[in-house]
Parts: structure tokens; sequence; C-alpha cells
């Protein structure tokens, strides 16, 4: 019996492989393409995933392969200058496909030592109090402890589970698609500023050198939105909505996306959990898709990794459905607001005018980004102080930088003090003693998804809090 199998190959199942195997967990990942997606969904990484990957080592390799772009106010197309002082150390976007951030997750997997098989379909699965028995297409049966359904938006995990998935079906649609062009860059840029709509944007590709991106909006939804345009029907829209077609050459990376928004109604079901988008999905306005599913598996990870090593208290496993759906919940209201937002309808044309003014205020436009970015959210881990339940930004310590601190998936005690102890956790929490000037608290107790689970310098209350998050002293 493995220990945890991941379905699903892409970004989410790939971080959350990467997570578990950090803490030496089994995990066996069943992906149902024999090669790797050359579909570009997304192309970028917002804040909160760039700390993610900051926290476990992994930013480098990232910042190789993506391009920085400035991080501004923007919602519903809305663009305002960037507030001060944003509570994070990477206030940029980072632009990189969808592939590369697949190819980087998946090495980063296999190094720590995930199984990967490909060519996998699941078709039937089973539980009991000891296990789940997942069925493949080819007849192998597999045993393991838990199971996480991380394939996609048309989930089999989901399905076979009897999960509800409520929400709104897809009432529009858009091509997505790169290619080169056969006019001049000032030609293009002039075009942008001119027709940029909300049925069509296009701009310089962020990864790709001499091509262009564009996002046109198509007449009707396709039957099957899994069929990629071809670039004949990609050239066609961008000359209905634009009048020309820019002499648009060389495609590559078309796909299709609509605005359907579904909710799963659970995240987990006994010893089988979903992440990503077999959990929730939305239309890609603000681009926050892929970053939601990275968060998701950044959260279950060390979850389950407790679960599986023997010493997770009570309803931790629990906390991921309390946490994440949440999370998600806001997010389809956000990605709703926006669309509606870019109707060319007078009311929402109104209400956007208005927004723009709003958007003045920088209380506003700051509330915007950190809910875009993922770096605004707070988990309810009940009244105290106001870092309680927020992620920690990474600090410059005298001793280095905290990120640097984290990269092992543990919990880690920053201590200031040095009266404090985590006696009976060290086997599961780290103990720092160091300074910030960035931080004017005594200490802080992370989880190991950089959430602060406590704030204080008493020894007793530190030992009270310990054991909701890492359970019993001494494992």
């Amino acid at each position: 019996m493995t220990d945890v199998i991941v379905v699903g190959g892409g970004p989410t199942g790939m971080m959350l492989a990467g997570e578990l195997r950090l803490h030496d967990v089994d995990t066996v990942v069943l992906e149902k393409d024999t090669e790797p997606t050359e579909v570009v969904r997304s192309r970028g990484l917002h804040a909160r995933s760039i700390e993610v990957m900051d926290q476990r080592g992994l930013l480098d390799r990232f910042l190789a392969l993506g391009r920085q772009y400035p991080l501004g106010g923007s919602f519903a197309g809305i663009r305002k200058p960037r507030p001060d002082r944003l509570d994070t150390a990477h206030a940029y976007v980072l632009g990189i496909p969808q592939t590369a951030t697949d190819r980087l997750l998946t090495e980063h997997a296999v190094e720590l030592g995930t199984e990967i098989r490909r060519g996998c379909a699941l078709v039937g699965l089973d539980q009991d109090e000891e296990g789940v028995t997942a069925e493949l297409a080819d007849g192998t049966r597999l045993r393991a402890r838990y199971l996480v359904g991380c394939d996609g938006g048309r989930s089999t995990v989901r399905e076979l589970l009897g999960v509800g998935f409520p929400g709104e079906p897809a009432r529009r649609e858009w091509l997505l698609g790169e290619a080169e062009v056969a006019v001049p860059p000032e030609t293009m840029t002039a075009a942008a500023a001119e027709l940029t709509t909300p049925d069509l944007r296009f701009g310089p590709s962020p990864d790709t050198d001499g091509a262009y991106g564009f996002v046109v909006r198509t007449e009707e939804v396709a039957e099957d939105r899994t069929v990629p345009p071809t670039f004949e029907e990609f050239k066609q829209r961008v000359r209905a909505v634009a009048g020309t077609d820019f002499g648009l050459r060389s495609p590559r990376r078309l796909s299709r996306f609509g605005d359907a928004t579904r909710q799963a109604e659970r995240y987990g079901v006994g010893r089988v959990f979903l992440a990503g988008d077999a959990a929730h999905i939305h239309p890609p306005h603000g681009g926050q898709g892929l970053n939601l599913g990275i968060q998701d598996a950044f959260n279950l990870g060390w979850k389950l990794a407790a679960a599986v090593a023997g010493w997770a208290p009570e309803g931790l496993l629990d906390s991921y459905h309390g946490e994440r759906h949440r999370v998600a919940a806001a997010v389809l209201d956000t990605t709703r607001a926006q669309v509606e937002l870019q109707s060319d309808a007078p009311g929402a044309r109104a209400v956007r005018r208005l927004l723009s003014e709003l958007m003045d205020f920088e209380d506003v436009n700051r509330y915007l980004i950190e809910q875009t970015t993922g770096i605004g959210i707070r988990y309810d881990f009940g009244e105290g102080h106001p870092l309680l339940g927020r992620r920690l930004r990474d600090l410059t310590l005298k001793r280095g930088r905290l990120y640097e601190l984290t990269h092992a998936g543990r919990g880690l005690l920053l201590d200031r003090t040095g009266r404090l102890s985590v006696e009976g956790w060290a086997d599961r929490v780290d103990h720092v003693v160091d300074a910030s000037e960035e931080l004017d608290v005594p200490a802080v107790l992370l989880r190991p998804d950089g959430h602060v689970a406590w704030v204080g310098d008493e020894q007793e209350s530190l030992y009270g809090r310990l054991p909701t998050w890492f359970g019993a002293a001494g494992g």
C-alpha cells in the first residue's frame, strides 16, 4: 500500500506531490495523458504563489524562465498605479507559461522521489476505514491510505465521489492564442491602445520572443471546449473584432476558455480530497486559477503528511476544506464581478466608471490587489493579534531571510526573546532565535504553509497553541 495517490499531473498535482515528498510520504501520481500538455491556460504567477516557490527554495528556477512585471492595480481591466508598501517582498507578476510551471514542479517532485505513471486513467475508486482503492482503465488496482483528485474541472474523482459541483455553465467563450504578426511593433502598440475592448485584448507575449498573445471573444460557446480552435477560426475572430488579423502567422498554443463558474460542495469525503480545478472553476479574469490550485496543494500537503505520519491533531484534515473553500468562494465572486463589469450594457459601464473612481482610493486599490494576488488571505484562527491567520511575508533577519528557513516544510517558531522552547515538538517545529526590524512582536509560530498560528512571548501560551496544529507533544 502506498501512502497517497494523486490523480492528475498538472501544477496542482505536482505541487502537492512535492509537498508530500518533503515529508517522506510515499506518493504516486496518476496522469491519464501519455505526454505533458502543450496547452497554455495560465501565463503567470501572482505574488502569493511566488512566495510559495520562495518558501520551498524553488523561486530561482522560476525566475530563470520567467519575466518580472511590476505589480499594479488591475480589476476588470481597470488599471491603477500600485499603492505604497504592499505586504510582500515580491511586488511583481511573474510572466511564465503554464508549460514551464508544469515542467519545473514535475522536476521538483521527481527529484524528491515522486513516482509518476503516465497513460493511467482512473475509472473507479472505493474507500474504507483503512484506505482507498483506485481502479485504472487497464484493470489495475492500486491501494493507498489517501487519494487526492487534482484532475481538472471535469474531475473523474469528484464524479466518482458524488460530490456536487453547483454553479453556472459557460455563457461566454474566448479564444486564447499566440502568434507572430506581419506588422511592426509600433503599429501593434497603437492598435492595442485603440482596439482593446472586453472582446479583444492583445500584447507582446511575456514568454515567447517575437510573438503576441491574443484573447478574443467568440460568437457562441463551443459544445466541447477541450477541442482547441483552428488557426483559421482564431484569425477570423480577430478580424471580426479588430477589422484586421495583423498578418497573423506561425501560431502556437491555441486554446479556448469560458466563464463557467462552479465550486465543489465538499473538498473532502473520508480519505479522498479535491484540489485545484477539480474543486473550483471560474473565468480566467485576474489570472487566479493556476495560482489558486497551487495554494490549495500548499495548504493540504503538510496536513496530509501529518496524517500519514500519525501526529495530525483532530480536525487538521477538516481544516483544509474550512480554509480553502472560503478562499475559492471569494475568488469566484471577484471573477464573476469582473466578467459582468466588462459587459457593454449601460448598467455595467456605469458601475465600471464608479469602481474606477473608487480605485483611486488607496485602501480600495490595495484591497483588490491583495484579493487578486492572494497576499490578503487570512484564515480564521479565532480572536487575537492582527497577524493571526495571515501568512507572514519574507523578512530580513540578522542571519539571512525568513523564507530560507522554510524550505523543509516544517513549522517554525521565530523567537526574538530567546526564552521560548518547542521541546516535545522539535521533530515537527524548528526553533530559530533571531530578530527582524520588520517584525515588532516578540515571537511568532508559523505553520508549514507560512501562516501565523500564534503570536506572543509566554511559554505557557505557546504550549497551549502547539497541539492545535502540531499534535501532541512527543508525536
